[in-house]
C-alpha cells in the first residue's frame, strides 16, 4: 500500500472515529491538502520519496512553531502540536538518532575531503539527499559544523 493509500485509509477510520480521532483528522486533512498542492505544483502525481518529502516539511514546520508557542507561553497550543507531530512521525521513515547521523556525515565529510567550515556546503549537498525525511536539518547541521571543527583542530 502506498503511502497515499494509507493517509485516505485512516482518513476513512479518523472519520469513522468522530470525536476520538478528531486531531488525527484533522492533520491528516491538512497533510493531504499539502500533497495535493505539491502535485498541483509539479504537474504529477507524487512519488513516495516526494510524499515523503513533503510530510517531512509539515512536521518541521509545527516544530519550529513549537518554539514559538513556547516564548509565548502558550502550553495548550504547544501539547497540540506534539500531538500533530506524533501523528505526522507515523507516515515518516524512522527518525535517526545523533549516532547514525554523526557517523553518516563522517562518511561524507572524508569523501567530500572537507576540512573546515567553508566546506560545510558541499558536505550537507552531499548529505542531506541520503538523510531526507529521516532527520531533522537543524540537528545535521549542527553535527556537520561539530565535526568540521573538530577537523580542524
Amino acid at each position: 500500500m502506498s503511502l497515499q493509500d494509507r493517509l485516505y485509509e485512516d482518513m476513512k477510520t479518523a472519520l469513522k472515529a468522530r470525536e476520538a480521532g478528531k486531531l488525527r483528522l484533522s492533520v491528516i486533512r491538512m497533510s493531504r491538502a499539502a500533497l495535493k498542492n505539491r502535485a498541483i505544483d509539479l504537474g504529477h502525481d507524487l512519488t513516495d520519496d516526494e510524499i515523503i518529502e513533503v510530510l517531512a516539511k509539515e512536521l518541521k514546520m509545527r516544530r519550529d512553531a513549537i518554539l514559538e508557542y513556547q516564548r509565548a507561553g502558550r502550553q495548550e497550543r504547544v501539547a497540540e502540536l506534539e500531538a500533530e507531530i506524533n501523528i505526522l512521525e507515523e507516515y515518516l521513515p524512522q527518525q535517526l538518532n545523533r549516532d547514525e547521523i554523526t557517523q553518516l556525515a563522517h562518511e561524507v565529510l572524508v569523501s567530500v575531503r572537507a576540512n573546515s567550515e567553508r566546506d560545510l556546503g558541499k558536505v550537507m549537498g552531499v548529505l542531506m539527499p541520503k538523510l531526507k525525511g529521516r532527520a531533522d536539518g537543524k540537528l545535521v547541521n549542527q553535527i556537520v559544523r561539530d565535526l568540521l571543527k573538530s577537523e580542524q583542530k
